[in-house]
């Protein structure tokens, strides 16, 4: 088979992009995060404002949110790869595009390209939230500091959702591939960090969360931000790589 030329892995690319965002449960899914976030923001906020989550950072409380948020993106990620096998779709678009290996690498940037936007402006509006409800009464606000936290947050979000939509390829169907996924981050991953201390900080989830929680004085920090994003990249290379092998050797 001839290899596609840069002209055809832009088509592609752009064939990806048109197919996600026509995908009615991509922006769904999108808005219901957005909602879902800035309603948690809203309570820890609350929660701030009474005195009962002591003194914290605006940036602390914007981002309490992150566990629970990283839900939506779980289910952006599969809904991107899975939605094409459930109406059968997938085989039209592998009668129209031979290269299976640079489709779904293809896919998997198309699905970043929309989610980097998406998830900083997600995670920056439960900050914000917070800073205008407790500019007056909350730890000093550091623009840099902040800066850096909602990057890493972004950065986070989007391997997230890269790493579930390669899950998905491998499942191919999405009630199994959220079971295991949700199952694993709000389940498993939580109840092994009592059992698992010395190996905990290098899950995808854990790693993750070095990469947006700013230094503090109170908690060791196991792992500096690069390491956490370089561990968290390394979880999510893996998973794609072995979807794709998986994706070019199998039947439709």
């Amino acid at each position: 088979m001839s290899v596609p030329s840069s002209r055809q892995i832009t088509q592609i690319l752009r064939a990806e992009l048109d197919k996600l965002v026509t995908l009615p449960l991509i922006w769904l899914t999108l808005m219901g995060t957005f909602i879902l976030h800035l309603l948690l923001a809203a309570a820890f906020t609350s929660i701030g404002l009474q005195g009962a989550a002591g003194t914290q950072s605006i940036l602390n409380i914007g981002l309490a949110s992150m566990g629970y948020l990283q839900a939506g993106f779980i289910i952006l990620g599969i809904i991107a790869t899975c939605s094409e096998y459930t109406g059968g779709q997938i085989r039209t678009t592998l009668a129209t595009i031979p290269w299976r290996g640079i489709q779904l690498s293809m896919k998997h940037l198309a699905l970043a390209i929309i989610n980097v936007p998406a998830a900083f402006i997600i995670a920056a509006s439960g900050v914000l939230y917070t800073y205008m409800m407790m500019r007056d009464t909350a730890v000093g606000f550091d623009i840099d500091t902040t800066i850096e936290a909602l990057a890493g947050a972004t950065g986070y979000l989007t391997l997230t959702t890269l790493l579930s939509a390669a899950i998905g390829a491998l499942s191919r169907r999405t009630t199994p591939a959220l079971v295991v996924l949700l199952g694993y981050y709000f389940i498993v991953s939580p109840l092994s960090r009592d059992f698992l201390p010395g190996i905990k900080h290098y899950f995808p989830d854990t790693a993750g969360y070095y990469m947006y929680t700013p230094p503090s004085s109170d908690e060791i920090t196991v792992l500096t931000p690069m390491e956490g994003t370089g561990i968290s990249m390394l979880w999510t290379l893996i998973f794609i790589t072995v979807a794709i092998v998986f994706y070019r050797k199998r039947d439709a």
